[in-house]
């Protein structure tokens, strides 16, 4: 019954004409750059970040959690008709759904996409409802200690569950906690790693870094490459699956919806594990193996309905605990800091119209994601043949305003420019600069949260063995460690993510 309340107060607070239309615009713009290959999420929240300076913390917040799930609906779009993933999520979705439009079912492909999404949408959007409150109450017990391993182990798992090799993730989120430790130190006011210049006595803006990295850097890594797009160029008709298809992908949807809800949680899994593992497991389940990579409906359903619901159930932590699991979460941490939000439990009991409207926002804009997607289609396929040579002008001036907004300051600008050169490195270097955001972030809570436990415990280290829920999450963190470290463990990692 109280969920039936909290949620009446999320829907009285999302469904103001203000919060629908950001909504709306979140949601247009994810889908937007989940059609065209070469942007994501990440870098188009890092953008769009500075502009929302002016909105109300929950519109912003739900315009760009929008953007955020809107993309991996958008990302299918292209997977299906162009046989290229718009996002990294969709990468699974290729297999099968290229092959769908190939065979003349493009439209009962792309609704398949579409109401597998919704269900598994609506699905994390239940679950992450129904953990929030006891996952809060419990966050309440911790303390600098319990905070301190949590994190930790959100850092741990982050380089166990990255892409790419483990050494270059660990270099990733090493790199990260040294960006973090730029600036003045709060405690003893020592300066750090800011050599001599003024301008970086305040530490390196979180902006700066995530337009440089993310946007700047994907710019940059797009220029390389001719532009080459196998479009479907048939007719797109029958966009409504028949009852033989409903049959096939029910189960795929539910079973996707299910294995994107567990893994969207886990730190540093991010929405392209969970379509994978959704794809390995209905491949193994089905009679007919033989048929994926053919056309497979549940090849379209089950990679889909997982990342969407892992989208959903990513919030879980960022909300409850204030700890972001991956990458955009940490995009979504730092626009709640922005706004003077502090991230963590609190934010349910001191600001409870604000937590359960953005959550009761994405099921309206999964509904919303199903009305852009399917009855504009025609518009996202004619989208699809505007070259990026038009498009990156824009987009890198749009970059530029937002950066230096921030303190209108041109340094800033130099430094995300410098940033956007590391970025492309790292890609040549296959290193993945997710870990490294995810760093930058939780390095100076957990250094903050380390200080405070060693002041309370009087520099006595076994503070976080003594207390339980931190030898736990210490000792899960050991488990990880030694999991990641085991060869044949390790070999199977790195095999996935060959597949994937």
């Amino acid at each position: 019954m109280e969920l039936f309340d909290n949620l009446m107060l999320g829907f009285a607070s999302a469904l103001t004409l203000q919060n629908l239309f950001y909504a709306f615009v979140g949601c247009f713009l994810g889908t937007l750059i989940g059609v065209l290959p070469g942007l994501g999420p990440l870098a188009t929240i890092s953008m769009l970040l500075p502009f929302t300076f002016g909105l109300e913390p929950l519109s912003a917040l739900i315009m760009l959690s929008g953007i955020y799930y809107g993309a991996a609906y958008g990302g299918s779009t292209t997977a299906i008709l162009v046989n290229l993933p718009g996002e990294t999520s969709s990468v699974v979705t290729v297999l099968d759904g290229y092959q769908m439009a190939r065979q003349g079912r493009a439209g009962v492909a792309l609704s398949t996409a579409a109401l597998g999404s919704f269900f598994a949408g609506c699905a994390g959007t239940l679950i992450l409802a129904a953990f929030a409150k006891p996952l809060t109450e419990f966050a309440f017990a911790f303390g600098p200690a319990e905070y301190f391993s949590l994190m930790t182990m959100g850092l741990v798992g982050a380089v166990s569950l990255a892409s790419g090799p483990l050494l270059k993730a660990i270099g990733m989120i090493v790199l990260g906690l040294l960006l973090g430790l730029v600036g003045t130190d709060v405690a003893s006011g020592v300066m750090r790693f800011t050599f001599g210049l003024p301008q970086l006595w305040e530490g390196v803006d979180f902006i700066v870094i995530a337009v440089g990295i993310f946007a700047f850097g994907e710019i940059i890594a797009s220029l390389e490459h001719k532009e080459v797009r196998e479009a479907y160029t048939g007719k797109i008709t029958n966009l409504w699956p028949s009852l033989s298809d409903f049959k096939q992908m029910m189960p795929a949807v539910m079973r996707g919806s299910a294995i994107g809800a567990a893994v969207g949680v886990l730190p540093g899994a991010g929405l392209s594990l969970s379509s994978f593992f959704a794809y390995s497991l209905e491949k193994k389940v089905s009679k007919t193996p033989e048929r994926f990579g053919k056309g497979a409906i549940e090849g379209v359903a089950g990679p889909e309905a997982a990342n969407n619901a892992a989208a959903q159930t990513a919030f879980i932590p960022t909300l409850t605990l204030g700890i972001p699991g991956s990458a955009t979460m940490a995009l979504m941490l730092g626009a709640m800091i922005v706004h003077n939000i502090q991230p963590g439990p609190q934010v349910m009991t001191s600001n409870p119209s604000l937590f359960w409207g953005l959550i009761a926002s994405m099921w309206i804009g999964n509904l919303m994601l199903v009305i852009l997607n399917l009855p504009l289609v025609g518009i996202w396929v004619k989208l699809l043949t505007v070259p990026y040579k038009v498009l990156y002008p824009a987009i890198l001036l749009f970059c530029c305003v937002g950066v230096y907004s921030v303190q209108n300051s041109v340094f800033d600008l130099f430094l995300a420019v410098g940033f956007g050169f590391f970025g492309y490195a790292l890609k040549k270097l296959e290193c993945e600069p997710a870990p490294l955001l995810l760093g930058f972030v939780l390095g100076p809570m957990i250094e903050e949260n380390f200080r405070r436990a060693m002041v309370i415990s009087k520099g006595d280290f076994s503070i976080f063995i003594h207390r339980p829920i931190s030898a736990i999450l210490l000792a899960a963190t050991a488990v990880l460690i030694l999991a990641v470290a085991l060869p044949a463990i390790r070999n199977r990692r790195e095999e996935a993510f060959q597949e994937s």
